[in-house]
Formats: C-alpha cells, sequence, structure tokens
C-alpha cells in the first residue's frame, strides 16, 4: 500500500509540473515576463536543454539514463534491500523521483526543460515545479538523515569483529 501511495504522489507531482508547463507555453511567449508577485517572483518562459545552471547542456540522452538507473535503484531497493528509510524519508524520494519524472518528461517529449519561476529578490536561474519538488525533497531528506534518522547511519556488524 505504502508503494502505491508514494507512486500515486510521484505521478501527481509530475502531472503538475507537466500542466504548469503547458500552463506557461499556452499562455507566455518565450523570454515574456509575466509579474505575479512584483518584487518577489514573475514567470517567463525558458527552455533549458541542461541541467541545473544550463550545465551538461545537449546531453539529453545522460539525463534519461540516469533516471532509468535511478528507477532501478529505487525499485530494488524498495522490492530487494530495503534501507531503514523512515515513512517521512520515503515521501521525500517520492517528490524527488516525481519532480525527476516531470523534467525527464520534456527532456524526452519536447528535447528541453520549461522552466518558468524567475526571483527577483536574488539572482537566481528560471526554474520550475519539478525543480522544486526536487529540491524541497532532498533538503528536507537530507535534515531528516542528519538529525532525526540515527537507525540509518547505525553501523551494521561485522562478522569477523567476533
Amino acid at each position: 500500500m505504502e508503494f502505491l501511495a508514494m507512486t500515486l504522489f510521484a505521478l501527481a507531482v509530475a502531472g503538475a509540473d507537466q500542466l504548469t508547463k503547458l500552463l506557461v507555453i499556452n499562455h507566455i511567449g518565450i523570454g515574456e515576463t509575466v509579474p505575479v508577485l512584483p518584487g518577489l517572483f514573475h514567470f517567463t518562459q525558458v527552455h533549458n536543454v541542461g541541467a541545473a545552471f544550463s550545465i551538461l547542456q545537449g546531453m539529453r540522452w545522460l539525463f534519461v539514463a540516469l533516471f532509468a538507473v535511478l528507477t532501478a535503484a529505487l525499485l530494488w531497493e524498495y522490492f530487494k534491500k530495503r534501507l531503514p528509510f523512515t515513512t517521512f524519508e520515503r515521501w521525500c524520494i517520492a517528490a524527488v523521483y516525481g519532480g525527476g519524472l516531470g523534467n525527464i518528461i520534456d527532456r524526452i517529449f519536447r528535447g528541453y526543460v520549461v522552466d518558468m519561476i524567475a526571483v527577483e529578490f536574488i539572482d537566481f536561474p528560471v526554474f520550475n515545479l519539478a525543480d522544486s519538488f526536487i529540491t524541497c525533497g532532498c533538503v528536507l531528506l537530507l535534515i531528516s538523515l542528519a538529525f532525526f534518522n540515527r537507525r540509518f547511519w547505525k553501523e551494521t556488524p561485522n562478522a569477523s569483529d567476533g
């Protein structure tokens, strides 16, 4: 049941990401700015052929291959060798995965990722909803692992330690 719920959550994240991208594609021209909260952020349509901060531009199939490896690793971990993640941490992983799925859909079907959220109060690259889920999921997962899940870091006794 847990796997199904988290899978549906990841699919909902990817679906919400794709919906926001379709709205932007259909209502905002490339490079056009639409104020949302002046001084905080606006929408602008940008096409990113790389990863975060436009690194690895044009490496679309590398991203697809890495996502396939991530998918296989997550399935292996969940069904064959479960690590001591808490339920909260598994939801964080589902958020990261859903965001990655949203961006990989863009890479496969568009050849680029559609970004649209531009913050105005700091100099930061334009990003999208999927990026937000990836970032928030990673940060929350790392905080949980670092401060709340001691069981994850507990060393397993070595058979030769007697």
